[in-house]
């Protein structure tokens, strides 16, 4: 049973890595999250950063070959090595997972209403009339028209946008505490991805569910998520809510993601910021920070030393990074870093002058742009 005031889900230093013949790959590492009812988390990262395993691995939707450790509490119940007749009456009744690919997401020759039902049919005690009724309800719910009629068509004759609708009705039919969106808009037009995300953002206020959004795209959950958790190389890197992330962001990852959005303040064909380098090797990753090598404000620390995951000193309890070196202060030692290589500043001993001429006094002081 749950404990009074216990969040929905707590994560606490959960880990997953997969054994794979070349070695083990540590996809997530000492992950700790916390989500109360009615709230929405948004998890943040590249292609690769570990997200969709994280929602994976917290509901328990992982192959033979992954191992996870730490702890996952839900409603107060842990569920790390939980059986899986266990997790069977948990996956659909109380946690669901809105998937990708609606195409791959659905049966190809099941019809629509069958697919809905099967849920239906698990977990709820309902007459073969009362779980058709159910699939009708769920189906004009999420937007699609003459529903009775689709129950008895296939995935292929409805549209990419349809077809996601009927995945958030099949994820939402048995009325579940918590619901994973793993990437809900992908492949979808700019116009469907807001439906789609007001659709979600309609049913949780309804139904008092608490959302977990996983993307790569930290536009999506701007006006979408009451926190966010940004995910580099299996570890988070920086969590705070969200106006606080979006205003006062401090790892240089975070930056990075906000710098690559298109921006309507900008003159036509701006060239977008990209990211330069390419992702950790999870399957011998570096030492130190991870983002390291693709981090403009990286020093030799940074490269030897990983950062704890840690709120700065001072500053919200609620906001956390793993920088040693965060936006901000790392900007102006970089500048100033510069600043010396250009005045052709030398070790001690060198017999060359400084040309005190390039340096700026404001930048000396640490008034850098």
């Amino acid at each position: 049973m749950p404990v009074d005031g216990e969040p929905l889900l707590v994560v606490d230093d959960l880990s997953t890595t997969f054994a794979t013949p070349r070695g083990p790959v540590r996809a997530v590492e000492h992950v700790d999250l916390s989500l109360p009812r009615g709230r929405t988390l948004g998890i943040v990262g590249e292609s690769g950063s570990g997200k969709s395993v994280l929602s994976r691995s917290i509901m328990g939707l992982m192959p033979s070959y992954a191992s996870r450790t730490g702890s996952v509490r839900f409603e107060g119940v842990e569920m790390l090595g939980a059986d899986h007749s266990t997790l069977r009456k948990v996956w659909g009744a109380e946690m669901s997972m809105i998937f990708q690919d609606p195409m791959t997401a659905l049966n190809p020759v099941k019809k629509i209403g069958n697919q809905i039902t099967e849920s239906i049919k698990e977990h709820l005690d309902y007459s073969s009339a009362q779980r058709r009724d159910t699939a009708i309800a769920l189906l004009r719910s999420v937007g699609i028209p003459e529903p009775e009629r689709r129950l008895n068509q296939y995935p292929h004759e409805l549209s990419g946008g349809m077809r996601q609708r009927v995945v958030i009705a099949i994820a939402l039919a048995c009325g579940p505490a918590l619901l994973f969106a793993d990437e809900p808009t992908t492949a979808l037009d700019v116009t469907v991805q807001a439906q789609i995300l007001d659709l979600i953002a309609d049913q949780q206020e309804e139904r008092e569910m608490a959302v977990i959004l996983v993307t790569h795209d930290l536009g999506v959950v701007a006006t979408r998520a009451d926190e966010i958790a940004v995910m580099y190389g299996g570890r988070i890197v920086e969590q705070a809510p969200t106006a606080t992330l979006f205003r006062e962001m401090r790892h240089p990852y975070t930056e990075a993601l906000l710098r690559s959005i298109p921006r309507l303040d900008l003159p036509s064909h701006t060239r977008l910021e990209a990211i330069s380098g390419r992702p950790p090797d999870l399957l011998h990753p570096p030492a130190g920070c991870r983002f390291a090598a693709r981090c403009p404000y990286a020093q030799d620390r940074c490269r030897t030393e990983e950062p704890p995951l840690v709120a700065e000193p001072g500053g919200r309890a609620d906001h956390l990074y793993r920088c040693w070196y965060p936006v901000g202060i790392a900007r102006e030692q970089t500048t100033l870093d510069t600043i010396a290589e250009e005045a052709h500043v030398r070790e001690p001993g060198d017999e060359q002058a400084v040309d005190l001429e390039l340096v700026d006094d404001d930048a000396v002081e640490g008034n850098v742009d």
